[in-house]
């Protein structure tokens, strides 16, 4: 078998694949070793890793997959994992049609698509993907149908380059068109003709309305007094002398001016002619046309205000990107800190949800023994501090998942106020503010209300707890210069601001306040986390926040979110999720065995019928086989082939579709969009009680 050569005595045969193919465990598939594969397969692998081609072998009637380099590169983050993978599990979002294809060519079939659109998770993403497609059967030695044989030539860039092309000739057309409708419309305002002899001037009709002649002028004799009176007075000089000279000289009339409107306006016009002269030699006729150029000197005009400003604009630039450098090097340093974060959460707390899990349960098992139930308490809030603590470095880190929707200040206020008031005591006075008609904001209410409640009880501490804070909003409309090397752009904002009268901070320590871990308070009474989890939530929320502070006056910290175009939501009343437990099917799909143990011991005492897998790949096998479910509760991060989002993208569109509820300590953007989640992805965060996932479980399920 040649490509089972080693590569010097592979004559040329070789290429990543064929190494992986001969380091494969075959023998795992219906395949077999690979020292027992049939001459008819041997050789069509050999000619398929032959191919400069995409082309990948669908072998047996779970289509067990075997491709070469070029697919490799096709495959995108699926690769290798596809190797010896049937091609429903390789690619369940297009399962279906995978199956069509397999069946028909081992019935003896061939299959082709052209330009054929698919919608494909290769990198995780969904993403649109044009494709010609050739299938046709391998037979096996017995010369019987036992193979697919595909080839697979990507024509995303040639459809892409070829609707930009259909749009440029469109556009082409447009533009033909607009300049025939202008043609007819008259940007040709007029012709004229001045008698140099007889020192009469004449004209047609456009050009008589041009100049404001009255109706019923006769157009062989007009006024050369009023198409003066209407020309601008610091270009009329200058056209007379462009007139004369060329009447002069006989050069080429290019004269441009403005003419007055009958609105008072003031239209640029371009005068085009030149004077013709006798067989003398004399000056007799000098006819011209009257172009409307309003447009093209509206432009200049533009575009030499912005030359004037250009020097102003280089320096604010250099000055924009030494902040953006700045900016940058603050941002890497972030990602750092971001990514460590990141994997230590998972970690940390699929531990604590072990411990939790555990704990709650000895709490239900004991529920008589008052030792254990305190014991149990004091862990489970230790559990609940450190839970807490992980979600503060991630919100710093910007990696937190958020839930965005629309809100307005007032919304935000009327929420947090009681709050507010029971965790500032009552010698803490707050004033609270917002515009009579406050622009709504697209943030994450809760995460919002605990960045209130942070500066609130900061700015109680500099109080010493006694006096007023001040919590206000306000409409704003920011510049290009505020929002210079602050990574925001121009436009409207809406500002909240949190003052206080307390104690002030040096400048020293106001560079400081917003890195993880700094704190002046005394040890045990603050982690130092708290401003920095504000400023984490409103940079992943797209706005800016600034503080200012003045030594024994007081601190003032201003957020700042950008204006929605969407209108507020109305305040609704959350559904009660009816019982406690249930009787519905659930699979539970997570690595961690101890999380899974616990996870499904709670459901299972709540009443539900629970199914486990250790994968997403285990999991999709187990659905693909038929088992039915009501609801999918699956980790994020998880090893192996398929991606929990491949899984909820299979489950979205089954008929009908089943409800997957994520369950993670960190979701590394795999379900989310900048830390994102859209609407209809449900997300219970790691480490979690039983009411917290009961709760959930039934939210979810009764939709």
């Amino acid at each position: 078998m040649q490509f089972l050569e080693d590569s010097h005595g592979c004559s040329g045969w070789g290429g990543e694949m064929a190494g992986r193919i001969r380091a494969f465990d075959w023998s795992r598939t219906e395949l077999g070793a690979l020292e027992t594969w049939s001459k008819s397969l041997s050789s069509s692998v050999q000619m398929m890793l032959a191919s400069p081609l995409p082309m990948v072998m669908l072998w047996g009637l779970p289509g067990y997959m075997i491709y070469n380099d070029a697919y490799s590169v096709f495959a995108g983050g699926r690769h290798p994992y596809l190797l010896g993978s049937p091609v429903e599990l390789g690619w369940p979002e297009v399962a279906e049609f995978n199956r069509h294809v397999v069946d028909t060519c081992l019935a003896g079939g061939t299959l082709s698509f052209r330009n054929k659109e698919l919608v494909l998770l290769r990198d995780g993403a969904p993403e649109d993907v044009w494709m010609d497609l050739y299938y046709s059967p391998v037979a096996n030695d017995d010369g019987c149908p036992a193979g697919v044989m595909a080839m697979v030539v990507e024509t995303t860039e040639y459809m892409i380059s070829e609707r930009l092309r259909q749009a440029a000739e469109n556009a082409y057309r447009a533009d033909n068109e607009r300049v025939r409708l202008a043609l007819n419309a008259g940007a040709l305002l007029g012709s004229f003709v001045l008698d140099i002899k007889a020192n009469v001037l004449s004209g047609d009709e456009r050009f008589a309305r041009t100049f404001s002649y009255p109706p019923g002028q006769n157009l062989q004799d007009l006024s050369r007094n009023i198409a003066q009176e209407q020309v601008h007075p610091d270009d009329l000089g200058w056209v007379l002398e462009q007139m004369q000279q060329s009447i002069d000289t006989g050069a080429p009339y290019n004269a441009e001016y403005r003419v007055l409107r009958s609105d008072g306006s003031y239209l640029w016009v371009l005068a085009s002619g030149a004077c013709e002269f006798n067989e003398q030699g004399e000056p007799f006729r000098f006819p011209g046309v009257l172009i409307d150029i309003n447009e093209r000197k509206t432009a200049e005009e533009s575009l030499l205000r912005f030359t004037r400003n250009l020097e102003q604009r280089v320096s604010d630039e250099v000055e924009a990107r030494l902040a953006a450098e700045e900016q940058l090097r603050q941002s890497q340093k972030l990602e750092a800190i971001g990514g460590l974060t990141g994997g230590v959460a998972h970690d940390f707390n699929n531990l604590l949800q072990v411990i939790a899990g555990n704990l709650h349960l000895l709490a239900r098992h004991e529920s008589q023994n008052a030792n254990v139930q305190r014991r149990v308490a004091a862990s489970i809030a230790a559990v609940e501090r450190g839970a807490k603590l992980s979600s503060q470095l991630l919100a710093f880190a910007r990696r937190q998942p958020l839930s965005p929707a629309t809100c307005t200040p007032q919304q935000i206020f009327d929420g947090v106020g009681e709050l507010l008031q029971r965790a500032l005591g009552e010698t803490i006075q707050v004033h609270m503010t917002a515009p009579i008609d406050p622009w709504p904001v697209f943030v994450d209410r809760n995460q919002l209300e605990n960045a209130i409640l942070n500066l609130a009880i900061n700015a109680r501490d500099a109080m010493k707890g006694e006096g007023t804070i001040e919590l206000s909003a306000d409409n704003m409309t920011l510049d290009a210069v505020f929002c210079a090397s602050k990574g925001i752009v121009a436009g409207d904002y809406v500002r909240v601001s949190v003052a206080d009268t307390g104690v002030g901070m040096s400048s020293q320590v106001l560079a400081q306040a917003f890195e993880p871990f700094f704190t002046t308070k005394p040890d045990g009474q603050g982690t130092g986390l708290g401003l920095s989890m504000v400023f984490g939530f409103v940079k992943q929320s797209g706005g800016h926040i600034d503080m200012s502070s003045v030594v024994g006056q007081g601190t003032r910290v201003q957020l700042y979110f950008p204006r929605s175009l969407r209108s507020a939501d109305n305040e609704t009343a959350t559904p009660d999720t009816g019982q406690r437990g249930g009787h519905e099917r659930i699979l539970v799909v997570e690595d961690n065995e101890a999380v899974r143990v616990s996870t499904v011991e709670l459901l299972r005492e709540e009443g539900y019928q629970v199914s486990t897998a250790a994968n997403a790949d285990i999991a999709m096998q187990m659905l693909l086989d038929g088992m039915t479910v009501d609801l999918i509760f699956t980790d994020v991060v998880m090893p192996g082939l398929i991606k929990s989002s491949d899984l909820a993208a299979w489950a979205k569109v089954q008929s009908p579709p089943v409800t997957v509820l994520f369950t993670s300590g960190h979701t590394r953007d795999i379900i989310s969009r900048n830390h994102q989640l859209s609407p209809d992805t449900h997300l219970l965060s790691k480490p979690y009680g039983p009411d917290a996932l009961t709760h959930m479980i039934r939210t979810v399920l009764n939709g």
